[in-house]
């Protein structure tokens, strides 16, 4: 069976389980205070150009998620997000159930426009709605397409206008910013919002994510609510030695870079086929339409998600390459169409 589900199916690039074999038996303290963690942060604020920065880590997307958006808000205040966005379809209600409204806008590529910004606002007028107060963007998105600079630029006015936060979901960060068409770095992020998290799970590492809180208002008391949250994890250090892996040298990118070229081939190769795609994304998640009889098909060799039906004969399929996806895989995959 030919893996192309998810970007999380294997475990650990081997220079991580290197690092977690040979730190072992260190004894250290926990809960992201011992020389690895403390070390890694380091090292992600030298590559932010922001020494002003606030770094901690989590085990998981929907944790990192929800326990800023609980640590940023007040009660009666809700977050705008794009209605394909990770918190509202993939996080079990964790955002709502915690107490925060999300107030979606409908999209076709699952990036949020900022003139639907402009609109929330003047629907939200006053005591009687929840107030807006932070935008959720994620980058890539949901449907594989990347945020570019003017983009990222004009969501920060809009948040600027309104007073609103701008936090960025950065599961998949390392396949956008590795991206031919991507014009952000991570120090440009690093200005722009006013946290986002870089993602490791879904980049090589065994489990991760690095948290980025760069507006002093959300740094306050931070640490007390990730441990009032489940948020915390005692053997912290665990977090610490893969972001120090991947952040060392160039190895966070460097898995990035493999994920979108083996994106790159299959995209080219079912192109040249004849068959379209639902959306473009330049990145490591395409979506092709096949016909009926054909996802059955493909279904009894390799693993992937079906997204929904295209009229009554097609449908539309997720395809994600990884970070070890090898390149014979793609090729039989091609072969097969």
């Amino acid at each position: 069976m030919i893996f192309l589900r998810c970007d999380y199916s294997e475990g650990a690039h081997p220079q991580i389980l290197d690092a977690l074999t040979a730190t072992n038996m260190e004894q250290s303290v926990g809960y992201g205070e011992d020389p690895h963690c403390l070390h890694a942060a380091a090292l992600i604020k030298e590559r932010i150009a922001r020494a002003d920065a606030d770094i901690h880590f989590f085990v998981g997307g929907t944790q990192t998620n929800y326990t800023s958006i609980t640590a940023f808000l007040r009660p009666h205040e809700a977050v705008i997000a794009a209605a394909r966005a990770h918190i509202c379809v993939h996080e079990t209600g964790a955002v709502e159930a915690r107490g925060h409204k999300i107030i979606t806008t409908p999209t076709t590529d699952a990036k949020l426009n900022p003139d639907d910004i402009d609109e929330v606002i003047r629907i939200h007028e006053d005591e009687h709605f929840v107030k807006p107060k932070m935008v959720f963007i994620s980058d890539t998105t949901e449907l594989g397409t990347i945020y570019n600079k003017a983009e990222l630029q004009e969501i920060r006015k809009r948040c600027d206008k309104y007073g609103l936060y701008l936090y960025l979901d950065g599961a998949r960060l390392a396949s956008a910013l590795t991206s031919p068409e991507n014009d952000l770095t991570l120090q440009d992020i690093a200005q722009l919002t006013d946290a986002f998290y870089i993602g490791g799970t879904k980049n090589g590492a065994l489990f991760g994510e690095a948290l980025i809180l760069l507006n002093p208002e959300l740094k306050k008391e931070f640490r007390w609510i990730m441990k009032q949250t489940g948020s915390m994890l005692a053997k912290g250090r665990l977090l610490g030695v893969q972001f120090e892996t991947l952040f060392q040298d160039n190895l966070y990118f460097e898995l990035g870079q493999h994920a979108n070229r083996m994106a790159t081939m299959l995209r080219e190769g079912i192109a040249a086929k004849g068959y379209r795609f639902i959306t473009n994304s330049p990145s490591n998640q395409i979506f092709p339409i096949f016909p009926n009889e054909l996802v059955a098909e493909l279904e009894k060799s390799i693993s992937f998600e079906k997204e929904g039906p295209v009229g009554t004969q097609e449908y539309c399929i997720r395809f994600v390459t990884s970070w070890a996806t090898p390149e014979e895989d793609i090729q039989k995959v091609i072969d097969l169409l």
